[in-house]
């Protein structure tokens, strides 16, 4: 293994919207790849095509794109082991079960989906807790172990359907090491004889994902945990086709659990709480129901992804905000937990305003004058950048501007009510006819020279500051918070400043 190139797959079906979820396991290959110099691979695992949702495939895509996960080999980027389509290599899989039959560890299985059924049922009347197709009922049913030689060739001539299952031996414990969480031990005895190839010609995941990737070169597989039981499977998989030297090392990842840490996040979660569980906005294809997405609800990408490697790995550090390279740098599998992690909404917002405070404010304005075109206001590019730079700190994302400083742009249409009735007074009105009289006369207007203005006045009328403060910042925006006051102000330029006061005044009296 040491000498191998790291390689790693991201394979997700194309059954619906990338789940958050899907897309942190594709984070964890992503920067476990570009930690050890390797390659990062997506294989869309399309073998049970009665799933397959239209769209699917290219959603994941351009989430992957979104997250700016880079891929070296895929169904697009092409690569020397393609295709990348499951179902478009559904030729190769055969081979490798007929290979499992003639070894003995796989035989033909010619049981209907009634009898099937009535193999369970009886079971159940049994009291045998988990009704299995394994290495004691499978004495009495109907597959290539039961029949004849002869039987069973005729079977197949004729062209009665069969499945192809592995045999799992009846005494025997399965190792494997998970770089997560150590030693797995399983007897056989709690295993069934999966399926290894259907009835329409495809194989199951089982079989394909162990074929792909060995034919890949796949070094580690890092996937989520609901795949652990299925690992012991995998590793007699590797055993029986001979590549147990080959056999990747394997990785379970923890789950992503609802906010109040009861079981797996769904879909069901955010929309009842609502906060989004897909990265980019989804309709459903036969419903058409809508799902928004991270990206559609204003988080950066770059707060996604650092949310997301969060939830599940842990630096060692009290750091917290990554940038995609600091990731990389600090990711260890080693350093991924074995139980669940808490989903936080609030949190996720928390991380996309550490990224909006330090975006470029040139940037965020370009975000912003999209909104103000839509609403017909004309305002240049530097008076839209300055704006932004004084409410970034305020806000979480960039849909909240508007909201949050529409009063850059129009006069106020009404004011914080709580403050007025607790502030407005005799003193403020004598205080700011005075205020605007004396801006009036303020040659270089800016923040300093305003603010030992307007301490100035108040000292004259022998008024506290702090008193007529609150209700100054209500006058100009309308708002009892925001950003730094006289900062702002000194943009809003004084003849609007002078304006809103007098009018203020006027409206309050």
């Amino acid at each position: 293994m040491e000498n191998r190139k790291v390689r790693v797959r991201f394979a997700p079906s194309p059954t619906g919207p990338l789940h958050m979820g899907g897309v942190r396991t594709a984070l964890y290959n992503y920067l476990f790849a570009k930690k050890t110099g390797g390659d990062f691979i997506l294989r869309i695992e399309d073998t049970d095509q009665t799933r397959y949702v239209p769209g699917a495939e290219e959603y994941i895509m351009e989430a992957l794109e979104w997250c700016g996960m880079k891929i070296n080999e895929g169904p697009k980027s092409g690569g020397e082991y393609g295709p990348y389509r499951q179902s478009e290599r559904k030729a190769s899989y055969l081979e490798f079960a007929e290979k499992l039959i003639e070894s003995g560890h796989a035989y033909y299985a010619f049981d209907t989906p009634e009898e099937l059924t009535e193999m369970r049922e009886r079971l159940t009347k049994a009291k045998v807790a988990a009704p299995q197709y394994n290495a004691v009922t499978r004495e009495t049913m109907k597959n290539s172990l039961t029949l004849s030689e002869d039987e069973v060739k005729r079977r197949i001539d004729e062209g009665e359907p069969y499945v192809i299952r592995i045999k799992i031996p009846r005494k025997e414990e399965v190792r494997f090491h998970d770089v997560v969480r150590g030693w797995v031990v399983v007897h056989s005895s709690q295993m069934d004889d999966k399926v290894l190839f259907k009835s329409d010609g495809m194989p199951t995941y089982h079989l394909a994902n162990v074929v792909d990737d060995y034919k890949m070169k796949i070094t580690h597989v890092i996937r989520g945990e609901e795949w652990l039981p299925s690992a012991p499977l995998h590793v007699l998989l590797y055993r029986y086709l001979g590549w147990e030297e080959v056999m990747p090392a394997f990785a379970h990842l923890p789950l992503i659990l609802k906010p109040d840490g009861n079981g797996k996040l769904s879909k069901r979660d955010g929309d009842r709480l609502g906060f989004p569980v897909f990265p980019l906005n989804w309709k459903d294809p036969d419903s058409g129901e809508e799902s928004q997405g991270y990206r559609e609800r204003g988080y950066f990408p770059e707060s996604f992804v650092n949310m997301l490697a969060m939830l599940g790995w842990n630096p060692g550090t009290s750091q917290e905000i990554f940038s995609m390279d600091e990731l990389i740098e600090a990711f260890s599998l080693e350093r991924v937990g074995k139980s669940g992690s808490k989903f936080d909404p609030e949190k996720a917002k928390w991380y996309n305003q550490q990224y909006l405070r330090t975006y470029d404010d040139a940037a965020l304005a370009e975000i912003f004058q999209v909104t103000l075109k839509e609403k017909g206001i004309n305002a240049s590019d530097a008076y839209v950048t300055k704006v932004c730079s004084l409410i970034k700190e305020k806000t979480q994302f960039t849909a909240e501007f508007w909201g949050f400083g529409n009063y850059f742009f129009q006069q106020p249409e009404s004011y914080d009510e709580k403050v007025i009735e607790k502030r407005w007074n005799e003193t403020a009105i004598r205080f700011f006819p005075a205020l605007a009289d004396a801006f009036e006369d303020i040659e270089d207007w800016r923040a300093d020279e305003i603010e030992s203005v307007f301490k100035l006045i108040a000292e004259k009328l022998e008024i506290n500051p702090g008193h007529v403060m609150q209700l100054f910042r209500v006058l100009l925006s309308g708002q009892g918070g925001g950003p730094v006051l006289f900062e702002m102000t000194e943009l809003l330029g004084k003849q609007e400043v002078v304006a809103r006061l007098r009018n203020g005044v006027e409206r309050l009296k």
